[in-house]
């Protein structure tokens, strides 16, 4: 239930900062709907998989990041098209930028301190997942 909670919290603050750059500091309007985008990854991972380590979420996280990222080096109109819809772009984004990468990075290690730190502080009484993965 915490993990819903956190995808749902990131989903609103990485759209907030799209639909109101305005009331957030220039940088965090910026880039931080990427580091959200990835961070975003990590909780719904680990909503799938509760009982993965931090270490393994975050790996899969930023892969599935930076796969996007590289995909949209990848032009065919099949394609184009679905990030010419809202949900398309906002999934799957426009074009590529390096900088993008960097925010994916930030936004993975932040999620997964945070992640880390749940376990530890929140969740206690349940097995850590390093307690978890032996």
């Amino acid at each position: 239930m915490v993990y819903l909670g956190l995808l749902i919290a990131t989903v609103a603050l990485g759209l907030a900062t799209r639909r109101f750059p305005s009331v957030f500091p220039v940088f965090v309007a910026r880039y931080g709907g990427d580091a959200l985008w990835a961070a975003m990854v990590l909780w719904l991972a680990a909503l799938l998989s509760p009982t993965s380590p931090t270490w393994r979420l975050a790996l899969l996280a930023l892969a599935i990041s930076v796969g996007v990222e590289v995909s949209q080096l990848y032009r065919a109109p099949w394609i184009d098209a679905i990030r010419a819809t809202r949900v398309g772009r906002l999934a799957l984004g426009e074009g590529f930028l390096w900088s993008d990468l960097l925010c994916y990075g930030a936004g993975v290690v932040l999620a997964a301190a945070a992640d880390a730190w749940l376990v530890r502080r929140l969740l206690a009484g349940r097995p850590a997942r390093a307690e978890i993965d032996g």
